[in-house]
Protein backbone atom coordinates (compact mmCIF):
# COMPACT_ATOMS: atom_id res chain seq x y z
CA UNK A 1 0.00 0.00 0.00
CA UNK A 2 2.88 2.38 0.73
CA UNK A 3 3.86 4.17 -2.47
CA UNK A 4 6.76 6.06 -0.92
CA UNK A 5 8.78 5.13 2.12
CA UNK A 6 10.16 8.60 2.78
CA UNK A 7 8.96 10.80 5.64
CA UNK A 8 7.06 13.81 4.31
CA UNK A 9 4.95 16.65 5.72
CA UNK A 10 1.99 18.42 4.08
CA UNK A 11 -0.57 21.02 5.10
CA UNK A 12 -4.06 20.36 3.72
CA UNK A 13 -7.52 21.81 4.07
CA UNK A 14 -10.17 19.14 4.66
CA UNK A 15 -13.75 19.94 3.69
CA UNK A 16 -15.46 18.15 6.59
CA UNK A 17 -18.95 19.25 5.60
CA UNK A 18 -19.04 17.04 2.52
CA UNK A 19 -18.37 13.97 4.70
CA UNK A 20 -21.03 14.74 7.33
CA UNK A 21 -23.76 16.18 5.10
CA UNK A 22 -26.92 14.12 5.50
CA UNK A 23 -25.60 12.23 8.52
CA UNK A 24 -27.78 11.86 11.59
CA UNK A 25 -27.12 14.65 14.14
CA UNK A 26 -25.81 12.45 16.97
CA UNK A 27 -23.25 10.84 14.66
CA UNK A 28 -21.74 13.87 12.91
CA UNK A 29 -18.62 14.52 15.03
CA UNK A 30 -17.64 10.82 15.17
CA UNK A 31 -18.20 10.59 11.40
CA UNK A 32 -15.97 13.65 10.92
CA UNK A 33 -13.17 11.93 12.87
CA UNK A 34 -13.53 8.75 10.81
CA UNK A 35 -13.49 10.81 7.61
CA UNK A 36 -10.32 12.59 8.81
CA UNK A 37 -8.66 9.19 9.34
CA UNK A 38 -9.71 7.99 5.85
CA UNK A 39 -8.50 11.24 4.27
CA UNK A 40 -5.08 10.85 5.94
CA UNK A 41 -4.82 7.21 4.84
CA UNK A 42 -5.64 8.11 1.24
CA UNK A 43 -3.38 11.16 1.10
CA UNK A 44 -0.31 9.76 2.85
CA UNK A 45 -0.67 6.06 1.84
CA UNK A 46 -0.31 4.62 5.36
CA UNK A 47 -2.61 2.30 7.31
CA UNK A 48 -1.60 3.61 10.74
CA UNK A 49 -3.05 7.10 11.36
CA UNK A 50 -2.64 8.88 14.68
CA UNK A 51 -4.91 11.88 15.25
CA UNK A 52 -3.67 14.57 17.64
CA UNK A 53 -5.91 15.68 20.50
CA UNK A 54 -6.05 19.22 19.04
CA UNK A 55 -7.84 17.92 15.92
CA UNK A 56 -10.32 16.01 18.07
CA UNK A 57 -10.92 19.06 20.26
CA UNK A 58 -11.51 21.32 17.22
CA UNK A 59 -13.95 18.90 15.57
CA UNK A 60 -15.93 18.55 18.81
CA UNK A 61 -15.70 22.29 19.66
CA UNK A 62 -19.29 23.00 18.56
CA UNK A 63 -20.79 19.76 19.86
CA UNK A 64 -21.71 16.42 18.38
CA UNK A 65 -24.16 17.69 15.78
CA UNK A 66 -22.40 20.76 14.36
CA UNK A 67 -18.73 20.13 13.48
CA UNK A 68 -16.88 22.93 11.63
CA UNK A 69 -17.20 22.91 7.83
CA UNK A 70 -13.45 23.01 7.19
CA UNK A 71 -10.25 22.25 9.07
CA UNK A 72 -6.62 22.90 8.19
CA UNK A 73 -4.35 20.00 9.18
CA UNK A 74 -0.68 19.09 8.95
CA UNK A 75 -0.16 15.50 7.80
CA UNK A 76 3.26 14.13 8.73
CA UNK A 77 4.41 10.69 7.59
CA UNK A 78 6.95 9.35 10.09
CA UNK A 79 8.88 6.16 10.74
CA UNK A 80 7.91 4.48 14.01
CA UNK A 81 10.51 3.77 16.67
CA UNK A 82 9.30 0.19 17.08
CA UNK A 83 12.51 -1.85 17.45
CA UNK A 84 11.25 -5.18 16.14
CA UNK A 85 9.02 -3.98 13.29
CA UNK A 86 9.44 -0.35 12.16
CA UNK A 87 6.68 0.98 9.91
CA UNK A 88 5.36 4.27 8.58
CA UNK A 89 2.53 6.10 10.30
CA UNK A 90 0.77 9.41 9.74
CA UNK A 91 0.36 12.06 12.43
CA UNK A 92 -2.54 14.49 11.94
CA UNK A 93 -2.15 17.87 13.69
CA UNK A 94 -4.43 20.92 13.74
CA UNK A 95 -3.17 24.15 12.11
CA UNK A 96 -5.11 27.24 13.24
CA UNK A 97 -6.15 29.54 10.42
CA UNK A 98 -8.39 32.59 10.26
CA UNK A 99 -9.48 32.24 6.63
CA UNK A 100 -9.53 29.31 4.18
CA UNK A 101 -9.68 31.44 1.02
CA UNK A 102 -6.96 30.58 -1.48
CA UNK A 103 -5.24 27.94 0.67
CA UNK A 104 -3.71 25.04 -1.23
CA UNK A 105 -2.00 21.83 -0.18
CA UNK A 106 1.58 22.78 0.66
CA UNK A 107 4.66 20.67 1.33
CA UNK A 108 6.21 21.72 4.63
CA UNK A 109 9.66 21.04 6.06
CA UNK A 110 9.24 18.33 8.71
CA UNK A 111 10.12 19.43 12.24
CA UNK A 112 12.15 16.55 13.65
Amino acid sequence: MVKSSKPVCRECTVHVHKYVFGVQFKKRAPKALRAMREFAQKTMHTKDVRIDASVNKFLWSRGVKNPPHRIRVRLTRKLSEDAEKPHLYTLVEYVPTANFKGLQTVAVAADE
